[in-house]
């Protein structure tokens, strides 16, 4: 296997950055109780399913874009941003007496995510045309 290429690993580690430090603060700003919806984590990890939908839609409608975007923007930004340890161990605090409030958490979390990428798809497809030459079906 081939060493990366250290302009890649440099975009990736500086969009965690950014990414963390995003997550850190929204953490900051929207704490929960033991017990209760932990609605920082759910809200970051959606907003980032529909960042992720809307930087794939530009990516595909855009084949020249610069070759660090999805580095920078999905693995780094996005997989700093977003969580599956925190949403792993809010579930399992929200396990200890508050069982359905677990599983609507995590639920939730599935479902609305994977909707927001659909969404966040849908809006980049209809915002940006497809400058590669292929034709969308009707």
């Amino acid at each position: 296997m081939a060493a990366p290429d250290p302009r890649t690993v440099a975009v990736v580690a500086a969009g965690g950055v950014v990414g963390s430090l995003g997550r850190y603060a929204a953490g900051l700003a929207l704490p929960h109780a033991p017990g209760t919806f932990p609605w920082a984590t759910f809200l970051v990890n959606v907003s980032g399913s529909l960042a992720m939908g809307l930087l794939v839609a530009w990516l595909v409608t855009h084949p020249g874009a610069h070759r660090l975007a999805r580095p920078f923007v999905g693995v780094g930004v996005l997989g700093g941003w977003t969580t599956f340890s925190t949403l792993a161990v809010d579930t399992v605090r929200l396990g200890d007496g508050h069982e359905q409030l677990a599983l609507l958490y995590v639920a939730a979390t599935f479902v609305v995510g994977i909707l927001a990428v659909g969404l966040g798809s849908l809006i980049g497809r209809r915002t940006w045309p497809d400058i590669s030459g292929a034709q969308e079906d009707p």
